[in-house]
């Protein structure tokens, strides 16, 4: 019979008078000290981020937590409305929907970069490593990650303040570079505006942080459950689920009732 490997977790444990989190005593190291973007970051690296890494890292998770009415917030929404006493299924249902179109997309930029270098201290070429990143996303139909936006054309605000808030802090590297020349790249071959959109430039600056491409989108799930759960407040206030349910009930079966 193999032996059975041992259960282990080194994330935190307690005493009956401490709290240790990742190595740190909560209530001395933590607790008045970090910012909710630097426990995250702990969270992700088992280390805390230093004097460059917190504002580049807290500045991207700052731009996850609002975007409006999504389907996300919209889900969160609907079922707040059917179950207002389980704020936590409705904000459940929102990060459910956190998907290749919204949010998701930054992770699939990660991997792109990541994959395409895989030693950011390796000598690359950018433009030319752009234009074959490019050629393969096109030759398989796929929509190249991180670029494009249905309303901000010709720039997404949020990418270039983004890389502004990453290069005041040393980050500009092959990442950031290279995501830069894929947008260039795909707008040269395809004629459209596809600027880097925020997803882009989110999924560049994690790997500048050296973040695993598989949690980057972690990223965003622990951020919009902030702003979903700022859209079940705001519901509790001024419900508009149970509008919108009546209206697209009454729209969608019109037809039948016009018979």
């Amino acid at each position: 019979m193999a032996k059975r490997k041992s259960i282990r977790s080194d994330i935190g444990w307690s005493t009956a008078t401490t709290i240790t989190v990742k190595g740190f005593d909560l209530c001395k190291d933590i607790l008045g000290k970090l910012s909710l973007g630097d426990m995250a970051f702990l969270e992700l690296t088992d280390r805390l981020p230093n004097a460059q890494e917190s504002p580049v890292f807290n500045a991207i998770a700052v731009t996850l937590v609002e975007h409006g009415i999504t389907p996300s917030s919209i889900a969160a929404r609907m079922t707040y409305a059917g179950a207002p006493e389980a704020m936590q299924a409705a904000v459940g249902a929102g990060l459910a929907g956190l998907g290749s179109v919204f949010v998701g997309s930054m992770e699939t930029a990660a991997r792109m970069l990541q994959e395409a270098i895989p030693d950011p201290k390796a000598a690359v070429n950018i433009d030319g490593m752009a234009q074959k990143i490019v050629e393969q996303w096109l030759s398989a139909k796929k929509i190249i990650p991180g670029i494009g936006h249905p309303y901000h054309k010709p720039v997404d605000p949020r990418a270039p303040r983004l890389f502004e808030i990453a290069a005041q802090n040393g980050f500009n590297g092959p990442y950031i570079q290279l995501m830069q020349a894929i947008a260039r790249e795909a707008e040269k071959r395809s004629g459209k505006q596809l600027p880097v959109n925020a997803t882009g430039a989110i999924g560049a600056i994690s790997s500048e942080l050296a973040l695993e491409w598989r949690f980057v989108r972690g990223i965003g799930v622990f951020a919009r459950a902030i702003g979903l759960v700022g859209h079940l407040r705001e519901e509790a206030k001024n419900p508009i689920a149970w509008e919108a349910k009546m209206r697209i009930d009454e729209e969608a079966t019109a037809h039948q009732r016009g018979k």
